[in-house]
């Protein structure tokens, strides 16, 4: 879900001051304020919309009396020169806002054109494409609302979602002499017992030690497809089986049908590319 009104109007004056949209010296020293327009949301390339509501939000929160008419919806599927939505009003408002509103909008477009092209990859197949907390900072909300839209489920949206123990927090310990089955306990111990206990792991071997000391779900960390299809076998029945690391656009389907549950892909928000969409111009 996007966040509540308030909230994404906080994402949004944030971007806003980041621009210094309030002393647009170009357009407060060129365009009279009177002088009207109509601008067309043209996406250039093929792609899953998302963010539109942010988009408008964003003129909206530049001037209030700027007019935003979707033709499309979020999650719908372009092709490209296709008008999908047009503003209208002040010439020198929507110039001010084009940029930030525009970021939102190709951004988040982006993510989903990127995540629906991982769930198209592995369909027929039980896996499911999930985000990461590699999120653009500050943005995180909008960037996994942008996977959900196309047809990706959200991981951890914080640190307080749920116990990831990854092979650094094992680093850690073994200077303790904590080995992998007794952090996995003693994360059962202290962590609170509404969230579930995950595990990183990069072998066969540790797969099964994490499932034998209790581990709800074990995430299979840059493992061939032939060696994550081998702990499927062991360890499913058991737990949740998670699938990361080196996985591309060429891969996920042989990484799903080795028979993981969840594929995790941090490219789909830290690697993304915008959909390029222009905003156009009819002056009145």
């Amino acid at each position: 879900m996007l966040p509540t009104p308030g909230n994404l109007d906080l994402f949004i004056d944030r971007a806003l001051e980041e621009d210094s949209a309030s002393a647009d010296v170009t357009t407060n020293s060129l365009i009279p304020q009177h002088l009207a327009a109509r601008a067309l949301l043209i996406p250039k390339e093929p792609g899953i919309l998302a963010g539109l509501e942010v988009a408008a939000a964003t003129f909206r929160r530049v001037d209030p009396n700027l007019v935003f008419t979707q033709q499309l919806l979020d999650g719908d599927r372009v092709e490209g020169d296709e008008t999908v939505a047009t503003i209208t009003g002040s010439m020198a408002s929507i110039l001010t806002a084009e940029r930030t509103a525009l970021n939102f909008l190709q951004r988040m477009s982006g993510i989903a054109t990127l995540t629906d092209q991982y769930v198209q990859a592995i369909e027929g197949t039980t896996a499911s494409i999930t985000d990461t907390r590699k999120t653009a900072p500050g943005l995180r909300l909008l960037d996994k609302y942008a996977v959900s839209i196309g047809g990706g489920r959200n991981h951890r949206m914080s640190l307080a979602d749920g116990v990831l123990i990854k092979d650094n927090h094992l680093a850690a310990l073994q200077a303790e002499g904590v080995d992998l089955g007794q952090a996995i306990k003693r994360a059962r111990a202290k962590a609170p017992h509404t969230v579930k206990i995950e595990v990183e792991v990069e072998t066969i071997e540790a797969a099964i030690a994490a499932v034998n000391a209790g581990a709800d779900v074990v995430m299979l960390d840059n493992m061939s497809p032939e060696d994550m299809a081998t702990a499927v076998d062991k360890i499913a029945a058991h737990c949740v089986v998670e699938a990361s690391g080196g996985i591309t656009l060429t891969n996920v389907a042989a990484v799903a049908n080795s028979g993981v549950d969840i594929i995790s892909i941090g490219a789909l928000t830290h690697s993304v590319q915008a959909l390029d969409i222009s905003l156009d111009y009819e002056t009145k």
